[in-house]
């Protein structure tokens, strides 16, 4: 199994954490979210997996040879974000047979297992939602297979929505609908779409079928972060009891605290994640993160998300704070 990982963006709706730290590289219950997605995956019997970076693409670099040394990896800069399709393009010479592709902020309980015995020529994963116009749908016939894709449609008609994963049993015909996209300059909203790569596969005579998931999380957005991080100490990364309450200290599960953090006189939890090497003093820190590095002091933290090495001294506050930040705040 091969595997296309598209991760060139920007991740503006990040900012400022994403100035200087890439957006798969931020903390989400105890490792980058890059890594959950990797965890993911590693056990399909991986021959190629395919990064396709942009802005800050050498720390992905860096990150994915200390923490996976032995995965078969390449790295491939998408110089012009214009578009999901032109970016799976850039792997073409680099991958045969089965591929999946999953975008980064996508994280799902997807099966993978059975896909060894799939006969349809691509698996579309996706999730029903309440309200569809935010994201593309797809259309179904009578015999389960996907018609066409809709991107944020008008009505409510079409419930599935798609994930942001996808299996292709011959990556090579995904690889020729891109091209053909690009070449008939089909876009929408100024940019070459995957969905309609897969509009043109469907027109060619590819039986594409969806595959539904219970969870999706998005990690888009501040608020969707928190969601995952959430989730995600609930479901498995709770490593609070490894660590003991005393006199100073309350530990409120489920948390995640790194290697050599230092807490006095504080509370964490309950869905608190810190980084390693932090410093909590005289503070109390619920449903944030805390990255790597960061010391915090006399503060209340809820609803949260402070970059490595930032310093916050102070009152209670919300805060988005980027990377090596200093935040401080004298009393009245």
């Amino acid at each position: 199994m091969n595997v296309i990982i598209p991760l060139a963006g920007f991740g503006t709706r990040l900012r400022p954490l994403t100035f200087s730290k890439p957006k798969p590289l931020i903390n989400v219950a105890g490792k980058p979210l890059l890594g959950h997605i990797l965890d993911s995956l590693v056990n399909e019997q991986l021959e190629e997996v395919v990064f396709i970076v942009g802005y800050l693409g050498e720390q992905i670099a860096q990150y994915v040879k200390s923490a996976y040394p032995t995965l078969k990896a390449h790295y491939v800069e998408q110089k012009e974000l214009n578009g999901q399709a032109p970016a799976i393009l850039l792997a073409r010479e680099l991958v045969q047979g089965p591929t999946i592709i999953v975008f980064v902020d996508t994280l799902a309980d997807a099966k993978l297992g059975v896909l060894s015995t799939e006969k349809a020529d691509g698996v579309i994963y996706v999730k029903e939602v309440e309200d569809p116009r935010r994201f593309g749908v797809i259309k179904l016939d009578e015999q389960g297979f996907i018609t066409g894709f809709i991107e944020k449609p008008s009505d409510m008609s079409n419930r599935q929505a798609v994930i942001g994963m996808y299996y292709v049993k011959d990556i090579q015909a995904l690889m020729s609908a891109c091209a053909e996209l690009i070449q008939r300059d089909i876009k929408t909203k100024n940019e070459y779409f995957l969905a309609d790569a897969f509009n043109l596969m469907i027109e060619h005579g590819a039986k594409l079928r969806p595959e539904s998931v219970d969870v999706w999380m998005d990690c888009g957005k501040p608020d969707t972060v928190l969601a995952t991080n959430r989730y995600l100490l609930e479901h498995g990364q709770d490593n609070s009891a490894q660590w003991v309450n005393n006199g100073s200290v309350m530990i409120i599960p489920p948390v995640n605290i790194g290697a050599n953090a230092k807490i006095e006189r504080s509370v964490i939890g309950p869905h608190a994640t810190i980084g390693e090497g932090c410093q909590i003093m005289s503070s109390i820190v619920s449903d944030s993160v805390v990255d790597a590095g960061a010391y915090v002091a006399g503060h209340v933290l809820t609803n949260s998300l402070i970059g490595r090495d930032a310093v916050l001294v102070g009152r209670t506050r919300r805060f988005n704070v980027g990377d090596s930040s200093v935040v401080e705040s004298d009393a009245d």
